[in-house]
């Protein structure tokens, strides 16, 4: 199971929060209904787990469904209740709370009151702008060099995520979007599927890229969801009209050098002046890799844009300031020296539906081609 470390080492905070939230409920029956669904909740994720390499069909997808939300509730939940005992222990120490103001009906109502309703609209938010598909525009300029391009449309998009319980509302305002963009190429950065269910059947996912419109085609690179599914092979991407490229370079029309790195956990995969060794010095160079490493390598490459994605900027408040800190760029735009560097927080998530922050979003990147 996926966080099995994390969540076994949590165990005392969850404890230690139930019984804090259980100490400022009156009746003994509410405490004992708070008890049964505490537990529910806290046993909700490992739940989704299981059952989500199976079928998920039918009762199933509810249950998964209700785990995944299980999860950030439970984080939420526990960082409440840890910071409001830091905050009433505070006020205490500073004298600005009494110990019988504590204790007082008024003040226990507000504390319960405020565990239990802000880890659920922190989680209500994350649902709803996990549910916000957008758009980010950029314009750069790079060198044209050769190219027989003077201007090109990219979209580009990663960490779609695909699984069983993707609306297809999704999968239609996904390909909306792309096609608003009239891309000229359409570039993907790889965990196109979550990879959690070998049986699945991949056709309407499939349907969704073959929808989708542009001058040059699709392009894209494998991720590390990729390695844990069978349908996420050759046949899924030659399916869908995707051209996967595992440490390969395309010339693009005359216009680009596209250069395409497995994923970083791939044995024997190339260095970036490796991949680009043999490719033509006179084009400008676009490098897709599923996560945002060794920089400083694509930039001695020579190379003008990379794309990635993989980070998902922490999906949760505070997991983003790991991945702040983690990576050089966890989210956004970074000029670094003459390549422009994007990293999009994805389409979707990992796991839980809900991001708390981040966007769901797709780049539409409006390149230029300029002088030396």
């Amino acid at each position: 199971m996926y966080l099995q470390n994390e969540l076994l080492m949590a165990i005392p905070l969850a404890v230690y929060a139930g019984l804090r939230v259980r100490s400022l409920i009156g009746p003994k029956l509410l405490k004992n209904i708070f008890t049964i669904a505490y537990a529910l909740v806290a046993a909700g994720y490992p739940v989704a787990e299981t059952l989500s390499h199976g079928a998920g069909d039918g009762w199933q997808s509810a249950v998964i469904l209700f785990g995944y939300y299980a999860l950030p509730l439970m984080l939420y939940l526990v960082m409440t209740v840890v910071l409001a005992d830091l905050a009433v222990g505070a006020l205490r120490l500073a004298r600005l709370l009494s110990k019988d103001a504590v204790r007082s009906t008024r003040v226990r109502r507000l504390r319960l009151s405020v565990m239990l309703a802000l880890p659920a609209l922190v989680v209500a938010f994350g649902i709803v702008n996990h549910n916000v598909l957008r758009v980010k525009e950029y314009r750069v300029e790079v060198p044209r060099r050769a190219s027989s391009a003077r201007e090109m449309t990219i979209v580009f998009m990663a960490d779609l995520h695909f699984r069983g319980l993707v609306p297809d509302r999704l999968l239609d305002a996904l390909v909306a979007k792309v096609n608003a963009q009239k891309p000229d190429l359409i570039l993907v950065g790889g965990d196109i599927l979550e990879g959690d269910r070998r049986d699945e059947d991949t056709g309407r996912y499939e349907r969704a890229f073959r929808r989708m419109n542009s001058t040059y085609g699709i392009f894209g690179v494998p991720g590390n969801h990729e390695r844990f599914s069978r349908a996420a092979g050759g046949d899924f991407f030659a399916r869908a009209g995707v051209r996967l490229l595992r440490d390969e370079v395309e010339i693009v029309d005359g216009a680009v050098v596209l250069a395409g790195r497995t994923d970083s956990r791939s044995r024997g995969r190339k260095s970036v002046e490796e991949l680009l060794a043999g490719a033509p010095k006179d084009l400008p160079v676009i490098l897709l890799a599923h996560r945002p490493i060794e920089l400083d390598q694509a930039e001695r490459a020579g190379v003008d844009i990379q794309l990635s994605g993989h980070t998902h900027h922490g999906q949760l408040f505070p997991i983003n300031l790991v991945t702040a800190h983690e990576y050089e760029l966890s989210w956004g735009y970074l000029k670094k020296g003459s390549t422009h560097v994007f990293v999009t927080s994805g389409v979707q998530v990992w796991g839980p539906p809900v991001r708390t922050v981040g966007a769901s979003e797709i780049l539409a990147i409006q390149v230029s081609f300029g002088g030396d």
